[in-house]
């Protein structure tokens, strides 16, 4: 099976992937990173992802990496992928947003929960 990880270039983006090796460690299974960034398939993987990818322990092999389509958005990205993959945990960062934020501008995280067709793993930056 896999941990799927929802990556962007951020601090939430960076504590995912870091919860997300963790989790496929412990339940010695593959890792695969959705980046939530669209992409030029040309473009080659982020400079912040490869060097999270070279920090990778040993006995963790080299995801497969996939780019979400700019025409969907994170949360629809992140359930198609889940659904595609059929992954163990699906694995996002989170922010700290004010209520006001939430209602105002919806919550890519809170989609996921509750529309996810595996579980989630929500972890919160440290920044």
């Amino acid at each position: 099976m896999t941990v799927l990880v929802a990556y962007n270039d951020s601090p939430q983006g960076e504590t995912a992937f870091r919860a997300a090796v963790a989790e496929a460690v412990h339940r010695s299974t593959a890792l695969a990173v959705l980046v939530l960034t669209p992409q030029d398939a040309d473009a080659g993987v982020p400079a912040t992802l490869a060097h999270l990818l070279d920090t990778l322990p040993a006995g963790v092999a080299r995801p497969e990496i996939t780019y979400r389509s700019e025409h969907l958005d994170p949360a629809e990205a992140i359930i198609d992928e889940a659904e595609r993959t059929a992954p163990d945990v699906v694995v996002v960062g989170a922010r700290k947003r004010s209520p006001v934020g939430k209602f105002l501008l919806g919550s890519t995280t809170q989609r996921v929960l509750l529309d996810s067709p595996v579980p989630v793993l929500v972890v919160k930056a440290s920044h």
